[in-house]
């Protein structure tokens, strides 16, 4: 099937889709203090509210990728729309922690549902793969300028309503971007031949869950090394059991032979690594500037805009730069970039932040946009037009499992780092785990109030700072780390030209 000739309003009704899906894996990082405060929600149940959005579509993409190839991805695509909106009212109109991550559970529902049908149908709309590079370049601008926004919506709909705005937001936008995506979206007819089944597919999402679970809890203080230990071998166990189904399989689910191509695993490596930093940076930047500087969300959100502009500009900019440079050069120059970024806004002082912090904001933004790109424009290229949902998916697991398991160590490292550099003002008595994350211990300082509060404020802002310069730093060396694997891996890898050219 040739091109169709409306292929950039295709791509404009699926990148508005894919919209509010990815400001919504960000948007609540800017909501976190108020969340903290009107549902009475401990540190533990945050970063479950936060981050079982990403871990759940982790363990759902590739079966609702590989569904979608089997029932058609624009019919997976108007259904994930509609689960998304009903989500999102159950989310805003939640009264407690645990409906919270209820609604979040639905709504990742949906998301799954959407995203790889949105790749799929960019795979199928554009087969020119210089054409594809700046679609997905495009579509990118979506992933980063989204993620990066997710912090200003919510401070501007935080500074005028209460909480639940941050989801209500999403209703209006879904009910304008469904009969587009229905009336542009071409009908096409399902070439996936997978075998898909419930069985296979709960079992991907237990064992994806339970290990993450286990990586969680062991990391917290006061876990039972029995408990943590069991959960981890029971979930390593069922992905190995998938894995094997998979490979037995004359007609697998997930096609696993596409972890031979190069471009396919590299990619995935990087989606992984960059959105798992970028998710752990934004969050503790944004409680940085709330509880450290003292800026509202609204001015929060404000201070990341450099990391916005930068980042819808480097979308499109990273197809061009592709076809020009190669995909493993642009890959490679945007880690680099990026890892230096983040080492220099570790050592940053955001209380008197200057040019230099703005300059590196958008470096940033700039670099990991690009690198992001380049990580779609690989697995996408080198997929064949069969399994487009299911390549699809592959790339959308590696940003929300990245995102999910980059919250989880990220906030992991930061609660350590915070409770190690916490020191109690003497003879103060605090609520036991008060010291555990700063969200806890402002509560418990203004409920103690008068100079004992405002002494255990400045002791928290102190042990919180330090703690945000541990995270930007190890984000900083991971994705260093990153881009000398990728120039070695990819060193024999060659562009594609004109039609998907299977890479070996």
């Amino acid at each position: 099937m040739s091109s169709p000739r409306n292929r950039w309003l295709v791509l404009l009704a699926v990148m508005m889709a894919f919209m509010p899906i990815v400001v919504d894996m960000t948007i609540l990082h800017i909501a976190v203090p108020s969340l903290t405060l009107a549902l009475g929600a401990t540190g533990t149940e945050i970063l479950w509210i936060i981050d079982i959005y990403p871990l759940m579509m982790a363990g759902l993409l590739v079966p609702m990728g590989t569904l979608a190839d089997k029932v058609g991805h624009r019919r997976m695509l108007l259904t994930g729309l509609v689960i998304f909106l009903l989500a999102s009212v159950a989310a805003a109109f939640s009264t407690s922690a645990a409906m919270l991550i209820g609604a979040r559970v639905v709504l990742a529902l949906g998301a799954s549902m959407v995203m790889p049908s949105i790749l799929a149908t960019i795979r199928q709309t554009f087969e020119d793969s210089r054409e594809r590079a700046i679609a997905l370049g495009l579509w990118g601008t979506i992933g980063s300028a989204g993620a990066a926004l997710g912090p200003l919506a919510g401070g501007i709909l935080l500074e005028h309503f209460w909480w639940g705005s941050v989801f209500l937001v999403n209703v209006p936008i879904m009910l304008a971007v469904w009969p587009l995506v229905y009336f542009t979206v071409p009908r096409r007819a399902p070439a996936g031949g997978g075998n898909w089944t419930i069985g296979q597919a709960l079992i991907l999402i237990a064992g994806l869950i339970a290990t993450v679970y286990a990586v969680k809890s062991g990391f917290k203080s006061g876990s039972s090394l029995v408990v943590t230990g069991t959960t981890l071998v029971a979930g390593l166990g069922l992905l190995a059991y998938f894995a094997r189904l998979q490979l037995r399989s004359a007609s697998p689910m997930l096609d696993l032979s596409l972890f031979a191509r190069p471009a396919i695993s590299m990619g995935m490596v990087i989606a992984l690594v960059v959105s798992g930093s970028l998710a752990g940076v934004e969050l503790t930047i944004a409680q940085e500037l709330q509880f450290v500087v003292g800026k509202s969300p609204l001015e929060a959100g404000l201070f990341m805009m450099p990391l916005v502009i930068a980042s819808a500009l480097g979308g499109p900019l990273a197809g061009y730069l592709t076809n020009a440079l190669g995909l493993r050069t642009v890959a490679v120059m945007s880690l680099v970039v990026a890892a230096a970024s983040l080492g220099g806004l570790g050592l940053a002082d955001f209380h008197d932040p200057g040019f230099g912090v703005v300059a590196l904001m958008v470096a940033l933004g700039f670099s990991l946009s690009i690198g992001l790109t380049a990580s779609s424009i690989a697995i996408m290229g080198a997929a064949p037009l069969e399994k487009a949902g299911a390549a699809g998916s592959l790339e959308a697991t590696g940003y929300e499992l990245g995102a999910g398991l980059g919250i989880t160590f990220f906030g992991v490292l930061l609660t350590a780092s915070y409770s190690a550099g916490m020191l109690l003002p003497p003879g103060l008595a605090v609520p036991a785990g008060a010291g555990d994350s700063i969200g806890e211990t402002m509560l418990a300082a203004s409920q103690l109030g008068g100079a004992e509060g405002a002494a255990l404020e400045a002791a928290a802002r102190v042990a919180f700072s330090g703690a945000h310069g541990t995270v930007l730093l190890t984000a900083a060396s991971l994705i260093a780390v990153l881009s000398v694997v990728v120039l070695v891996a990819l060193r024999h890898y060659r562009e594609p030209e004109g039609a998907i050219a299977p890479q070996h």
